[in-house]
């Protein structure tokens, strides 16, 4: 069974992605230079606005997740897991981990990328504060 979620969201100036073991998207609309994990801000869902359906599938065991991050002409796809231990609950955040650390901020584990991972080409696209990011969240069990 597969469930997608659809996030829209928009890069900013300090968007810097070197944070080594986690990536992040916010629906925060400010962003300071400290935030090195996150790759998008003003998103128009976090953890809590997702369906109950989506949520369901990616907290099964097996549940693998596929991210999809389009900005201007550029993608960049991260494989992550789901994982029976995950909240979900979060309001304002959404954060990838290479680690299987969970907390209310957590939507999936052991992805292959983190933000420092990610092509220095999506990031120059993320830096943009005009720059419109599609965030493409596929559940798979």
């Amino acid at each position: 069974m597969e469930v997608t979620e659809v996030i829209f969201a928009r890069g900013h100036e300090n968007i810097r992605a070197t944070h080594k073991t986690t990536f992040e998207v916010t629906k925060e609309v400010a962003l300071s230079k400290k935030g090195d994990c996150i790759i998008a801000i003003s998103a128009n869902k976090a953890m809590a606005d997702l369906s109950h359906e989506f949520k369901a599938n990616l907290c099964k065991e097996k549940a693998q997740l596929t991210i999809t991050i389009q900005a201007g002409e550029i993608t960049e796809v991260v494989k992550a897991s789901g994982s029976s231990r995950l909240i979900l609950t979060h309001p304002t955040d959404m954060v990838v981990r290479k680690s299987d650390y969970v907390c209310s901020r957590t939507l999936a584990v052991k992805a292959n990328k983190a933000a420092c991972d990610f092509s220095r080409k999506i990031i120059a696209e993320l830096k943009n504060s005009e720059q419109r990011v599609k965030i493409t969240l596929t559940a798979t069990v």
